[in-house]
């Protein structure tokens, strides 16, 4: 992930925030992002709560990227809120790039140095805010763990923990790498196991955002087998038929 492109793209969607957002009105939630860092636009709360409460069935909700565990924490929530069952599985491989090839981020810490950093603030936020539920996030690369689901090979945690990869998908967090390459491949890859009914959202698509992620949103919505739930200002599709 690079850096500066992520942290440039989120003032880019505030200057550009004119539209109205619909926003889950959660005290918890409120509580929950003033300590846990990351970047969330208010609106995903919103289509997550949508997506979780019609989830077609209990397989695995799978998040892809998760920084310091916001999302993450976020997600458990709602899935604990609405007495889900379902297991929430993802990848983060907590490596970051700077625009300008430097191996430091300034004030004399690398780059290395705020990678361990963030992992350990994710592991450290979400067994404080996640404690009734047991996420499993892998660290790895999201190519490297949806290869690892389509082979329905087992993974080892941020915390030790064996968990069990493959079969179908009922939700699809997707905030990986927001480059149109990578988002697409990911999209492959949750394409191959999202369950008719299953939802999908990705994160910085909005046509405002400038992320080249936007460039997928129209064709995953030219896609029959997909149907587009709302943009909020992020796409949330739902996947309506088989491939």
């Amino acid at each position: 992930m690079s850096v500066t492109s992520k942290v440039k793209g989120a003032y880019a969607l505030l200057r550009a925030g004119t539209s109205p957002r619909r926003v889950l009105d959660d005290q918890y939630l409120q509580w929950l992002m003033f300590a846990n860092a990351g970047m969330q636009d208010p609106g995903n709360l919103y289509l997550m709560d949508l997506a979780i409460q019609g989830l077609p069935s209990d397989h695995p909700v799978v998040e892809i990227g998760s920084f310091c565990g916001l999302s993450t924490n976020i997600l458990t929530y709602l899935l604990h809120k609405h007495a889900r069952s379902n297991q929430l599985i993802g990848a983060d491989p907590w490596t970051f790039e700077h625009d300008e090839g430097q191996d430091s981020i300034g004030a004399g810490i690398t780059l290395e140095e705020y990678a361990g950093f963030v992992r350990e603030s994710f592991r450290r936020n979400v067994k404080f805010f996640s404690r009734r539920t047991t996420p499993h996030i892998v660290q790895t690369t999201s190519d490297e763990f949806l290869a690892a689901w389509s082979r329905a090979e087992a993974a080892t945690d941020t915390e030790g923990a064996e968990v069990a990869l493959g079969g179908p998908i009922s939700f699809a967090f997707i905030d990986g790498n927001h480059t149109y390459e990578f988002v697409r491949r990911d999209f492959e890859g949750i394409d191959r196991h999202l369950e008719v009914g299953g939802f999908i959202l990705f994160d910085d698509s909005a046509d405002s955002g400038g992320f080249e992620v936007n460039r997928l949103m129209k064709e995953v919505e030219a896609l029959p087998r997909y149907s587009l739930v709302s943009k909020n200002p992020n796409y949330l599709f739902r996947r309506v038929a088989p491939g």
